[in-house]
């Protein structure tokens, strides 16, 4: 077991809990959402501003466990440069890791495969997925013409 919790708690982990990226303020967000996972009390708002049909900046503060605020880092920090489409893809992606089922990572994936031992803890997959789903949330928002509406998400909605 000591093992496994190594690999949850790799130190690229704990370099995100303590030091998360995308926490500088956006002003102007094309898309914003908000996510809650009941089960740890994380908490996660994100705005995305774009530009030039990609993701220019992103906002990412996650109030929660060490795996939820790493996951919403990971995500802040792989983002930009990205098209929605590509973040997207790259979120339905980590959903896929993260369940164990078959998924396909492009090489530009920075940190996101250190999150791959937490699907050894089921209890813990939530914490992990909270910051993807809200990214899917708000671009599914806003590829519907909503995205000055916040959507919200929480990880007991079945959708995960």
């Amino acid at each position: 077991m000591n093992h496994q919790l190594d690999l949850m708690y790799r130190d690229v982990i704990l370099d995100h809990y303590r030091s998360p990226r995308g926490r500088t303020p956006i002003d102007d967000s094309d898309f914003a959402s908000e996510g809650h996972n009941p089960a740890c009390g994380d908490d996660i708002t994100l705005k995305i501003a774009l530009a030039d049909g990609k993701i220019k900046e992103v906002f990412s503060h996650c109030h929660g466990c060490a795996i939820s605020t790493a996951s919403g880092s990971i995500m802040a920090e792989i983002l930009k440069g990205k098209t929605v489409e590509e973040a997207q893809e790259l979120a339905e992606n980590v959903k896929k890791m993260l369940k164990g089922e078959d998924f396909e990572l492009p090489d530009c994936a920075g940190d996101i495969d250190a999150l791959e031992g937490v699907k050894k803890f089921p209890v813990r997959i939530k914490c992990a997925l909270l910051a993807w789903m809200t990214l899917l949330e708000g671009i599914k928002n806003y590829q519907s013409g909503r995205g000055q509406d916040v959507a919200t998400i929480s990880t007991e909605s079945g959708d995960e």
